[in-house]
Order: C-alpha cells, then sequence, then structure tokens
C-alpha cells in the first residue's frame, strides 16, 4: 500500500542560511521542502511538479517576489504563495496581497508566526477539493443573476487569501452573511468567527470590549477578561459599521493588522494574535477619508480587497427565488403552513424598489404570513411602504423583458441618498460654472477641502 505523499513547501530564496532555518522549521510539522535561489528557478520547479505552498522572498537576484506572486496566480492559481518581506514594509505586503498572495512574514522570522501561516496554507490546499462547498444548514447567497454570480465567484477567491477585505454596500443586503462565506470556505473555517458591530459599543468600553484588559486597570476591573479580538484567535474578526470607530481606536486597529498583536489595557506587553480582519459598512470611507474622520493608512490596510455587495434592486431577478426561500424558512420558524403568493403579490414584489434591500423582503414576508387569512399572500398583505417603481414588463415566470430596469432617480418616491445625490450634483455643478471650472475656488465657494470636492466629483460622475 503507497503512503501518502508529505505535503511540499517550495522556498525561493538567495539566502541559504534562511532556507536552512525554514526547512527544518517545516520538517518538524512533517513537510518536505525544495527550494530554489531566484526567479528562473522557482518557474521552473513550479512547472515541473505540483507545490502544496510557495514561500517566497521579496528581493531576488533576477527580480522581485511581486513578480513571483503574479506569475503564479496566472500559471498556478491553485498554489497559495507567501511573501517574505522586510520588517516594517507594509507597503510591500499590501502589494503582495493585492496581487493575491495567500499570506506575509516579515524578517527576521518569528517561526511561531511562520508555522501558523504555513499550517493555514496546507489546510487550504487540504480543502481544495471541498473548499468551495459549504454546509447544508449555513446560508447562502441566493440568486442567479450575473451580479450574485459574480460575487459568489469573488466570494471563493477571497477565502484563499489572509489578505483582510473590507465589504461594502446598503444597509440590509447581507454584509455579514458575504463575511461569513469567505470564513466558512477559507482556511479557518474551523476557527471562531467573532462578529463586531462597531457602532453599538459605547465609545469609553470599546478598547475594554475589542483588546480586553488586566485586573485593576481600571475602576469596576475586578477581573482578567479577554477581548474580542482573542476570542477570535486563529479565525476571524469581523468588524461591521468599522466607519463609526473612534479615532483613537482607528490607531489601535492599524497596529493589530500591521503587527499582529495586541495590548489589553494594563498589560505591560503586546500580545501576539492571529486573526483575519473583514470590515463593513454602508457609508463611503473614502469620502471619510477626505474629511479627516477616517485615517487614511488604516482605510489602505482593511480596503485590501474590497467587495461590494449589489442592493437588491440591481438584481430583481432574483426576487422570486428569495422570496420563496424566505417563505420556507418564515413558515418553518413560525409554525405556519407554507404560504403561496398570488402572481399580483409577485409582481408587486419584483417591482417594488426596496430600500432596506434583503433585510426588508423578509420583514415584508413575515409580515405577509401573520396578515395573510387564506394562506395565499395577496399585495394587500405586502402592505409596501411606497408604490412600485415603473418597472419592465414582467412575464409569468418572474423574467423582466424588453424594458430598461427603473433606476430610483426616476420614482416620484425615489430613496433619500439618490435624491440628495442629486441636490449634491446640481450644487457642485454651480459652483464649478460660477468660478469657471476652477476647483480650489469651487471647493471653497462650497465650503468643502479641495481633496473633499475631487472625490465627490469623481464619485457623482461629474468629469
Amino acid at each position: 500500500m503507497d503512503t501518502p505523499s508529505k505535503p511540499t513547501v517550495l522556498i525561493v530564496d538567495d539566502e541559504p542560511d534562511l532556507i536552512e532555518l525554514v526547512s527544518l522549521t517545516l520538517s518538524r510539522m512533517n513537510l518536505a521542502t525544495d527550494s530554489a535561489a531566484d526567479l528562473a528557478g522557482a518557474r521552473a520547479k513550479l512547472n515541473e511538479r505540483r507545490f502544496d505552498l510557495c514561500l517566497t522572498d521579496m528581493r531576488l537576484p533576477d527580480g522581485d517576489g511581486l513578480d513571483l506572486v503574479a506569475w503564479i496566480q496566472q500559471q498556478h492559481a491553485d498554489v497559495p504563495v507567501a511573501v517574505i518581506t522586510a520588517h516594517g514594509n507594509v507597503e510591500s505586503a499590501v502589494r503582495a496581497l493585492k496581487l493575491g498572495a495567500f499570506d506575509f512574514v516579515s524578517k527576521p522570522l518569528d517561526l511561531g508566526v511562520l508555522r501558523k501561516l504555513v499550517a493555514k496554507a496546507i489546510k487550504l490546499t487540504d480543502r481544495r477539493g471541498s473548499a468551495a462547498s459549504i454546509p447544508a444548514h449555513e446560508p447562502r447567497l441566493l440568486g442567479h443573476s450575473p451580479g450574485m454570480t459574480g460575487l459568489r465567484e469573488l466570494i471563493a477567491r477571497v477565502a484563499r487569501s489572509q489578505a483582510p477585505v473590507h465589504i461594502t454596500g446598503e444597509s440590509g443586503t447581507g454584509k455579514e452573511l458575504v463575511a461569513r462565506l469567505i470564513h466558512e470556505t477559507g482556511a479557518r473555517a474551523d476557527a471562531p468567527f467573532v462578529p463586531v458591530n462597531c457602532g453599538a459599543i459605547p465609545s469609553e468600553l470599546m478598547e475594554s470590549e475589542l483588546f480586553g484588559h488586566k485586573r485593576g486597570s481600571f475602576t469596576g476591573a475586578i477581573a482578567d477578561k479577554r477581548g474580542l479580538v482573542q476570542s477570535a484567535e486563529g479565525g476571524t474578526l469581523f468588524l461591521d459599521e468599522v466607519a463609526d470607530l473612534p479615532l483613537h481606536m482607528q490607531v489601535k486597529l492599524l497596529r493589530l493588522i500591521q503587527e499582529k498583536t495586541v495590548r489589553p489595557i494594563g498589560e505591560q506587553r503586546e500580545v501576539p494574535v492571529d486573526v483575519r480582519v473583514l470590515s463593513a459598512t454602508h457609508k463611503h470611507l473614502a469620502e471619510l477619508v477626505a474629511l479627516g474622520r477616517f485615517r487614511e493608512d488604516l482605510f489602505y490596510r482593511i480596503n485590501v480587497i474590497e467587495i461590494r455587495v449589489p442592493a437588491l434592486r440591481e438584481h430583481a431577478e432574483d426576487i422570486p427565488e428569495l422570496a420563496d426561500t424566505m417563505l420556507q424558512r418564515l413558515s418553518a420558524r413560525i409554525g405556519a403552513p407554507l404560504p403561496s403568493a398570488t402572481q399580483q403579490a409577485r409582481l408587486a414584489l419584483q417591482r417594488y424598489s426596496f430600500p432596506g434591500n434583503v433585510r426588508e423582503l423578509e420583514n415584508i414576508l413575515e409580515r405577509a404570513i401573520a396578515l395573510s387569512v387564506s394562506g395565499v399572500i395577496d399585495v394587500e398583505d405586502l402592505q409596501l411602504r411606497q408604490p412600485p417603481v415603473a418597472a419592465a414588463t414582467v412575464t409569468a415566470g418572474g423574467q423582466g423583458v424588453g424594458a430598461e430596469r427603473p433606476t430610483s432617480l426616476a420614482a416620484p418616491s425615489a430613496a433619500l441618498g439618490d435624491q440628495l445625490e442629486t441636490m449634491e450634483r446640481a450644487a457642485i455643478l454651480k459652483a464649478l460654472q460660477q468660478t469657471r471650472y476652477n476647483k480650489t475656488a469651487a471647493a471653497k465657494l462650497l465650503g468643502m477641502s479641495f481633496r473633499a470636492l475631487r472625490y465627490r466629483v469623481k464619485k457623482l460622475g461629474i468629469e
């Protein structure tokens, strides 16, 4: 009977001492190693045989380790690649992650950190055949529209990395569900997923809640307390509404991401932590950066990869599938017979603008089940808050045909955010015209910084 071969790691570095140190460390983890001294040698070895991980230095005799990261993503996308960076070289680490690197480790090598990184990468390749599958009881991202199909594909790619991910989208679109799916399909699936609503924790308690404290460190600290960050050890920390973090906590979060350490209140030394940071907000972080309300350096660290979750009105063709699934789940939860919906009710749902997105759809259906007396949901049972937007012709199968999808701006009851953008665009255009398109003068006229104006001009598509 053949003995299964050991997982093999390719080490790419031109320092024999470092290769020897890493090889010895990995051999104690029951891993095989091979090495290459430059880019050419690494490419040749990767083309010759299969590796479970590539660990590469950034500076090589014939090029940059980033070139190898990009090449592996194109030629051997199933091989995780981690980079060894100079201590404090945050920019190179971020560039590597953006190119698709699994993770990074800094020199001088901390062997404990290295072992954790390698173990996660090997676990990822072990899960290669099953990583995309989620347990049946886990929630799904439903829908077969191009937007939702693309979102699921992006989640699958992002799950193979350890890079920070920032999830954007309107309230109610399912940003936490996206974060959970990234966790469940990645190498940290067996470790905790710890969600934190940054807007729900009082500012004065936030440091203690996130990082913990030592007994006696302040009045009321009667025992040591483990913070939420430490509770996510080995897993994923999800910071929802990260835009609500106070500035003093943004500094500490930046240190957590860069140094992978935390210091509980009252502790004299920093404690190493191993967490992947995912974040989300419905606000525009770049705009908050321009206004000085969010740190620019933190923005670039949490926004290494950005995922936008589409609003429900952008994939209205998925509403019938979503509604049917929600009705099954809601009726099972409240112990009621599974209701049906009239064709008129289905049409009304597809033509409604859903300012509250998927969350609002679920609330509407739950209320409709309660109001329906015959077991059949009709338009009146939905109690939609506003008239449906003028929609494309909808066929009996529930698919839009022929006409263009309406925008909320075209509806009399347009969403408040859209109305504000219309007013803002008009004000900026007027100021630009009055100053003969001198942005510096226009910014002064509008009472905002030049940088903030430049961002708004770009966002609103004025140029």
